[in-house]
C-alpha cells in the first residue's frame, strides 16, 4: 500500500492493494490488511481508498515509518520499473486477533513478495496463512527485495500461484529449470503441488496449468498508455470467476481482456465497468 511517484505525479499504488481495488469493481467484498504512516500521504491513501468504497478497518496507522513510496521508471511502457523505498510502514504490519478472524472468515486470502522483505511483516504474513482457506500467491519479484528462502516459502504454503514470465523463469532458474514455458509451469505445479499455475504473458495473453493440463488465451491489441496494474486487475477478475465458478477458459478470457483495458488507460485502478469489458469482448470475438 503506496504511492507510485511517476514522472506526472504521485498515484496509489501497490499490487495487493491494487488487487483489492479492482475486486471490489468487480462487485466482491474484498477487505484489506496493510499499514501506512501518520502522515500526509496516509491520510491521502486511506482517504482514496474511502472513495474506492474498500473497507479500511484492517489498514493498520504506525507513528515510526512512513507511508510507503516508489520510484516508477516508465521510459519502456510495456516493462515498468520500480525503485521500492525501504523501511516504510507496510514493513512492520502486526499480526492481531482481528486480522486473523478476517482471514479465516474469508474465502481467499492474496498475499505477495515484497511483504517478507522485513521480519516483521513476514512473520504476520506467516502467520496469517495458517488460518487461510484458499491461498493465492501473487509473485511480485522486484530486486533487489527478493529473497530465495522466503519465496519458496510462500511458494509451499499456496493454492495458486500466478506470476509473469519473468519472475517464472527467475523462479525455476533457481532448481535449473530449462526456459521452456510449459516445462517450468509444470515444474512449479508439482514441486508445489499447487492447483493453479497461472503466468500472464504480457501482449501475448496468459496460460493456467491446472489438474486437467494446459489452458491459453491469447492476448488483446489495445493502445497501451502503461501496464501499471494490468497484472492486478487480471488477477481479480480471475479469482472472481474461479470462485463463481467459471471455466478456466472463461476466466482467463475475461481477465486478460480486462489486463489489456486497464494498459489502455493510465494508472492502476481504473473503473473498468461491466458494459465496457462486455463490449470489449464482443468487438474482438
Amino acid at each position: 500500500m503506496l504511492w507510485d511517484m511517476l514522472p506526472s505525479g504521485k498515484q496509489p499504488g501497490g499490487a495487493p492493494m491494487n488487487v483489492a481495488i479492482h475486486l471490489k469493481n468487480f462487485g466482491m467484498n474484498p477487505a484489506f490488511i496493510s499499514r501506512v504512516g501518520d502522515d500526509d500521504l496516509g491520510v491521502e491513501l486511506m482517504e482514496y481508498l474511502h472513495t474506492k468504497g474498500l473497507d479500511t478497518n484492517f489498514i493498520q496507522t504506525g507513528i515510526t515509518h512512513l507511508t510507503g513510496i516508489v520510484k516508477v521508471n516508465l521510459t519502456d511502457k510495456t516493462e515498468v520499473t520500480y525503485k521500492i523505498v525501504q523501511p516504510v510502514a507496510w514493513d512492520y504490519i502486526q499480526a492481531t486477533p482481528e486480522n486473523k478472524r478476517l482471514v479465516m472468515d474469508s474465502d481467499v486470502f492474496v498475499y505477495g513478495t515484497l511483504s517478507v522483505r522485513s521480519q516483521q511483516s513476514r512473520e504476520t504474513l506467516f502467520e496469517l496463512l495458517k488460518d487461510a482457506k484458499l491461498k493465492v500467491f501473487d509473485v511480485n519479484i522486484r530486486p533487489p527485495h527478493l529473497e530465495r528462502a522466503a519465496t519458496e516459502h510462500l511458494m509451499l504454503q499456496a493454492d495458486v500461484v500466478k506470476v509473469n514470465e519473468h519472475e517464472l523463469h527467475t523462479v525455476c532458474s533457481w532448481f535449473g529449470i530449462q526456459p521452456e514455458l510449459e516445462t517450468q509451469m509444470k515444474f512449479l505445479y508439482e514441486r508445489f503441488n499447487l492447483q493453479l499455475v497461472c503466468v500472464t504473458l504480457g501482449a501475448e495473453g496468459a496460460m493456467v496449468l491446472s489438474h486437467d493440463g494446459f489452458h491459453k488465451q491469447a492476448g488483446y491489441e489495445v493502445e497501451v498508455q502503461d501496464t501499471i496494474g494490468s497484472g492486478d486487475s487480471f488477477l481479480a477478475m480471475f479469482l472472481k470467476e474461479y470462485i463463481l465458478g467459471s471455466t478456466i477458459a472463461s476466466a482467463l478470457k475475461k481477465a486478460c481482456a480486462v489486463g489489456a483495458l486497464v494498459a489502455s488507460h493510465r494508472g492502476a485502478t481504473p473503473n473498468i465497468s461491466e458494459s465496457e469489458l462486455d463490449h470489449f469482448l464482443t468487438v474482438n470475438q
